[in-house]
């Protein structure tokens, strides 16, 4: 049977492209974002996931929060495997001190093989969400599963599933708050969606059969 996962980007917070938030643990969601949150939410709800899944991150457990509350399911289920990139070093500068950083300019045009200053590279990410999803192919056969995560943990993913290098990752976007989706099935996967948003004065489509 086929697993389908729901890959959904965190809501905006307000200082969203400001400053790279990466693991700083009391970055909350915006008006905005809450408000992109719950719009989600309402769509999300009639989609039958079974199970969320969330980063530790406070504006992904806020999103996940949302979306639970939807969907009348009490539980949501924090996983280190979704978390941010670990940043090191540069958590909580603002782009315009790190556009100044030579090995950040490096990163950004060579992530398959810069790491971050005392942190990750985007190869860790990309095989921690890779072997995460695997697993959970296996233990929820069947079912619609909800992935709350970031831009860049989702990007990872998606080069994975569709063969791409990780230095593929400008080629695309991954809105807040919107949603991916992928489906696994007897150890392969593929891109079922990308990037979808949710529009603000739309509720009635269902996100995974509205652009088939």
């Amino acid at each position: 049977m086929t697993t389908t996962f729901i890959l959904v980007r965190h809501a905006a917070h307000d200082r969203l492209g400001q400053f790279l938030a990466g693991r700083t643990t009391d970055v909350s969601l915006g008006e905005a974002g809450r408000k992109q949150a719950e719009r989600l939410a309402a769509q999300l709800a009639r989609e039958g996931v079974a199970s969320i899944y969330t980063s530790p991150r406070k504006r992904t457990n806020e999103t996940a929060g949302a979306i639970a509350a939807a969907a009348g399911l009490g539980q949501v289920t924090r996983a280190e495997a979704l978390d941010e990139v670990d940043f090191g070093a540069w958590s909580g500068k603002t782009f315009e001190t790190l556009h100044s950083d030579s090995l950040w300019r490096q990163w950004n045009s060579m992530r398959s093989r810069v790491r971050a200053p005392g942190g990750e590279t985007m190869s860790d990410v990309q095989r921690r969400v890779t072997q995460f999803v695997e697993t959970l192919a296996k233990d929820h056969d069947g079912r619609k599963i909800a992935l709350v995560s970031h831009a860049d943990v989702i990007k990872a993913l998606v080069c994975h599933v569709l063969g791409l290098s990780l230095d593929a990752w400008p080629r695309f976007e991954i809105a807040p708050a919107s949603v991916s989706a992928v489906a696994a099935s007897g150890g392969d996967m593929k891109l079922l969606m990308l990037n979808r948003e949710v529009p603000e004065h739309d509720e009635t489509a269902h996100l995974l059969t509205a652009r088939r």
